[in-house]
């Protein structure tokens, strides 16, 4: 029955171009065998004489568009012209999969049907179906030779004989099956973490287990889990590293003071968030002489507490950085290291690891010396209360606090005279109760504290750098970690130029280093209170590379400094506990370290500070979904921050809370995307929205699980 059934299939109307598939597939599922014309007429049922004479047709053209090759007379294989490439397979939920050869080179299609049950990220091994003409290049996947991930985040769905675990991720197209026996006491509606064992080759559904249960779907803690889990990061600190962080002695021996400058009688105070606890860095201040002040940047002394190959190092390499959720901090120490025993607290004696400045009125740095000391803060202030001084010029240490502020502006100044570039963004920030709901959205902007702050940790960072790394002609310099920035991208900055040319701006994409950066701040200083700010400074910031870690320093282009690295967050940063290592190494005279060792640790430390960042968004995100999801019905004034072919992005103006509009929510009329002016032109009214054009919507859906906003055109 069933083999009529195909026979009328194969046998009465079959068009050439539905043949063509079913020859495409044929080959490509046996992509090393060689068949006769017979074998394929029977595999494919092709039953009646038309069919198989267009089927010789077909694959006559096949062979002469080298898709095939015809091995002897009348048998034919595909011609994989031996092309056999390893790379990155990506996978999409929609099923329009691709690979990333690793040798560079465009992305290649990779249908589902040819994509052998591989992950997202997986190292694969790729056989190339020959090219045929007017169609584009297709891959097949024929070996994994490393999964990426195996874990999934998800809610499930538990019924009577069976679960599944339904994943936002779009990366999976399809539910992942739990045998009952599974699923570790997990309930319908729980969020858990899910490991794929098995994916069966007939099988539609890969197999899975729970690993974990975050908790309830909907709950503050569950969710922000659930985010650290997507992204690979941890969500509870190992037991044992608590416990040998609880063995740490927080006692300062004798001979610690003995090996240390003492700066416990000097004015100190750390400049700080107001709900931080690890306080990295204190400062310090003291006239020497009329004209001469000695400025001191203290930073905790983290590398004596944590040394190289302990378990608690081995955690901290893993982590590589501490994670900052809208809610709550993952750190990279545990708690007693981090909050207690290395934070710079007031009125208590710390070790620290200092570089000191003997600076002029001018802020010139006429000496400084790089130490170990013991500190003790005076006085812990917060940026509003070191903001207040400032504007006032009243309040504790406010002698101190000016002078630095003085000194601070003129560093600043000279930075950005020598090319730095400007990018001051502002940061979302949300109100939050005890139950971790958003109650309202503040913006943090960095005002005078914040930027006295920032001028001596560069200070810091940059004279560290120079110290290690600038030699003499001659010599070599040591292995070093440094923070490296490359010039932006010609064509991304083409494409800036082109695009704030809409709004009347221009840029240099040409010319020195220099003469580009100032441009640059040129334009960031005319956009400055204009309501494309946001939109200009967004699309600049995508025209630059991303700071890296590397021991190949090549300079940091956006701050204009030959020589740059991280020393002044050893609490929150690996690659800050690494320069404090070598550094200290390096004073006693010691012999260089080791480059593969360290560049791989930079590598990781900034593959990690990427992911860290990843999750950080999706919490932001996580927060302003469920802050507009009572806002249902609401009018906002907008504006548009992204053009695609499925619609527009829109930025709300009042809380930077973005959603969509979807193409079929924009009136009655047909769209048309024009990718080069980032804008939709209607056909019949002609009505154009452009990236940039204020808007005014109305919020119409709150998705918490995709993290999406759905607006709809507020009525004129």
């Amino acid at each position: 029955m069933a083999k009529n059934k195909k026979e009328k299939k194969g046998g009465k109307r079959m068009k050439k171009k539905e043949l063509s598939e079913l020859l495409i597939n044929f080959f490509r599922t046996k992509p090393t065998e060689s068949f006769s014309l017979k074998q394929i007429f029977v595999s494919l049922h092709l039953t009646t004489h038309p069919l198989k004479m267009l089927c010789v047709d077909t694959i006559q053209e096949m062979t002469e568009d080298n898709f095939l090759l015809e091995t002897e007379k009348g048998h034919y294989k595909l011609n994989d012209k031996g092309q056999i490439l390893t790379g990155t397979f990506v996978r999409k939920s929609n099923g329009k999969n691709s690979f990333i050869p690793d040798n560079g080179g465009e992305p290649i299609f990779i249908a589902e049907r040819n994509s052998g049950h591989a992950m997202n990220n997986d190292k694969v091994k790729v056989a190339l179906c020959a090219k045929r003409r007017r169609h584009d290049i297709e891959g097949q996947v024929i070996e994994i030779l490393e999964h990426a991930n195996s874990t999934f985040v998800g809610t499930l769905k538990v019924s009577k004989n069976y679960a599944f675990l339904l994943t936002e991720s779009s990366t999976l197209a399809n539910d992942i099956f739990i045998p009952k026996e599974k699923l570790k006491g997990g309930k319908d509606g729980d969020k858990a973490v899910v490991k794929i064992i098995e994916w069966p080759d007939e099988a539609k559904n890969p197999f899975g287990e729970v690993i974990d249960i975050l908790g309830k779907a909907g709950d503050n803690t569950t969710e922000m889990h659930a985010i650290l889990a997507e992204y690979g990061l941890p969500y509870t600190y190992p037991q044992n590293v608590e416990a040998a962080a609880d063995k740490i002695s927080a006692e300062i021996t004798p001979q610690d003071y003995a090996e240390r400058e003492d700066f416990r009688d000097v004015v100190t105070f750390t400049i700080d968030p107001k709900d931080a606890k690890d306080f990295d860095d204190a400062l310090s201040i003291r006239q020497l002489k009329p004209g001469l002040w000695e400025v001191g940047v203290h930073i905790a002394d983290v590398s004596h507490y944590v040394t190289e190959g302990s378990v608690i190092d081995k955690e901290a390499v893993k982590r590589a950085t501490s994670v900052y959720l809208v809610d709550r901090t993952i750190p990279m120490l545990p708690e007693r290291l981090c909050n207690f025993i290395c934070s710079l607290r007031p009125d208590e004696e710390k070790l620290a690891y200092s570089v000191i400045f003997d600076m002029n009125d001018k802020a010139e740095v006429k000496d400084y010396r790089i130490r170990h000391t013991v500190i003790k803060s005076n006085r812990r202030f917060t940026y509003e209360e070191a903001q207040n001084i400032i504007e006032t010029g009243q309040g504790d240490y406010k002698e101190e606090i000016l002078e630095l502020d003085k000194l601070a502006k003129i560093l600043r100044e000279k930075r950005m005279a020598a090319g730095a570039i400007n990018f001051d963004r502002c940061e979302v920030k949300f109100e939050i109760d005890e139950k971790g709901k958003p109650l309202s959205v503040y913006f943090k902007v960095s005002k005078d504290a914040n930027k006295l702050i920032e001028e001596f940790m560069l200070l810091a960072n940059r004279t560290v750098a120079e110290h290690v790394g600038k030699t003499p002609k001659n010599k070599k310099p040591k292995v070093f970690p440094y923070r490296i920035h490359d010039l932006p991208d010609p064509d991304k900055l083409d494409n800036l130029s082109q695009f704030i040319a809409r709004f009347g701006y221009k840029i240099r994409t040409s010319g020195s280093k220099t003469e580009v950066s100032k441009s640059l701040n040129r334009l960031l200083s005319d956009v400055t209170g204009k309501k494309e700010q946001n939109l200009i400074e967004t699309v600049s910031l995508r025209a630059m590379q991303k700071a890296r870690y590397s021991i190949h320093n090549i300079g940091h282009y956006g701050l204009a400094f030959d020589y740059y690295t991280h020393f002044t967050s050893p609490i929150r940063r690996y690659p800050d506990l690494m320069v404090h290592r070598l550094l200290t190494r390096y004073e006693a005279g010691g012999r260089t370290a080791q480059a593969d060792k360290y560049e791989a640790l930079c590598e990781h430390s900034s593959a990690m500070e990427q992911t860290a960042a990843s999750a950080e968004r999706a919490s932001i995100k996580y927060k302003q979904v469920e802050f507009m999801g009572e806002r249902i019905g609401n009018v906002y004034d907008g504006v548009i921050s992204g053009v695609t072919e499925w619609g527009l992005y829109v930025e709300i103006n009042e809380n930077k809370c973005e959603g969509m509009i979807s193409m079929r929510d924009l009136g009655n009329d047909y769209y048309e995307f024009d990718e080069k002016n980032y804008c939709l032109i209607g056909r019949r009214h002609h009505r154009k929205f452009s990236l940039g054009d204020p808007i005014k919507i109305k919020v119409a859906r709150a998705n918490l699980e995709k993290k999406q906003l759905d607006f709809v055109l507020a009525e004129e």
